[in-house]
């Protein structure tokens, strides 16, 4: 008993200290900004007071530098993956480039929640911040249109699931979801002794194993019940070295045998932004055709 004592004890301080340095490790990348802004394009960054969370939230802002009078532009939504933050996406890529084309681009922080309203801590209503306080400020302070129709969301690892997710549980609100190397698996991952820290915070997130909060979060479950006429149009990517490729493949051939509107891509790459940035053009496209 000793013995197990010890080793459980062992166990907990290793995993404090590797997150101690994983978290110091990603306050220094946090703290590196330089991000790229394209010609006719202006940045701004926001930092507004969410109810659903109770505290100040920042996002960033890509929108054209000129607009006529009384013009209001598509949004779209830019959400980023674990361990990332609201600057990754003008930081890993040229996305601005397309706020040029007349769209206003929305980076907001996410931190590590997957965009959900966790189960073990009601007071972490990611997705009601989202969904409810973000688009109402955004709508309320820039020139934004304020329908489906001019509503996307686009998401990357993380971002990924809950762009797929929100398109499955939330489709009043927009009207294209792209999900470039989305961890789609996550509600099913079972234990395993080399992830329990995984494994606890995403019971944390989703619920229990089987419960129905753990289903109602999980992108598998919800493409069986959402009715795909009234579904986004879905965009999803993966490279061909990407980790997750398999339940990546698995989702997309069940949205594909439920009839939804979508598409899946592959190019050469893993999970990373290289991959994603080779995978933007394409989901940009897709997303402008659609908008139209």
């Amino acid at each position: 008993m000793r013995t197990g004592m010890r080793l459980a004890l062992g166990v907990v301080m290793l995993a404090g200290i590797a997150s101690l340095v994983s978290g110091c490790r990603r306050e220094e990348t946090a703290m590196i900004d330089h991000p790229q802004v394209a010609s006719g394009v202006v940045m701004r960054d926001v930092t507004f007071q969410s109810a659903s969370l109770g505290r100040d939230m920042p996002y960033r802002v890509f929108m054209p530098e000129k607009l006529a009078e009384g013009q209001r532009l598509p949004v779209v939504y830019l959400l980023h993956g674990n361990g990332g933050s609201y600057r990754e996406w003008s930081n890993g890529s040229d996305v601005s480039r397309y706020a040029a084309q007349g769209l206003i681009l929305v980076m907001p922080e996410g931190g590590s929640s997957y965009y959900l309203n966790s189960v073990g801590r009601p007071g972490e209503r990611f997705e009601d911040y989202l969904t409810r306080d973000l688009i109402a400020d955004v709508e309320g302070r820039f020139p934004a249109r304020r329908d489906r129709a001019g509503r996307a969301i686009v998401g990357v690892s993380m971002g990924g699931f809950a762009a797929a997710k929100l398109a499955l549980s939330r489709p009043e609100l927009y009207s294209f979801a792209a999900a470039l190397s989305p961890a789609i698996d996550v509600a099913q991952r079972r234990f395993n002794w080399r992830r329990w820290g995984q494994w606890v915070r995403f019971r944390e997130q989703l619920g229990p194993w089987g419960s129905e909060e753990r289903r109602a979060r999980d992108p598998f479950a919800l493409a069986l019940t959402a009715r795909p006429g009234d579904t986004p149009y879905l965009y999803l990517t993966a490279g061909e070295q990407e980790p997750l490729q398999e339940s990546i493949q698995r989702f997309a051939g069940r949205l594909h045998a439920r009839g939804f509107h979508s598409e899946v891509h592959t190019k050469p790459g893993g999970h990373d932004w290289g991959e994603w940035d080779a995978q933007i053009p394409g989901c940009f496209e897709a997303l402008q055709r659609i908008l139209r």
